[in-house]
């Protein structure tokens, strides 16, 4: 899962947050809107925090399932 070894190479894990538009970097244009569906999929999983800021959705990896996070990078 591409978006999820992002954050976790990046070690954007509980209070460090990074806007959703980083993440869809290189990813290609035709499937940028996908990208955005499965990040908001693994929010309602609870694999993901969301943080609402002035200037748009920050998001960061649950400390709390990091371990089922990993496992899933390293499938």
């Amino acid at each position: 899962m591409v978006i999820l070894r992002k954050l976790y190479n990046r070690r954007i894990i509980g209070g460090k947050h990074t806007a959703i538009e980083h993440l869809t970097g290189g990813i290609p244009g035709h499937l940028v809107g996908e990208a955005k569906h499965v990040i908001a999929k693994l929010i309602q999983g609870g694999y993901l925090l969301p943080k609402p800021t002035g200037y748009g959705l920050q998001v960061s990896i649950n400390p709390e399932k990091l371990s089922e996070v990993e496992d899933i990078i390293r499938e």
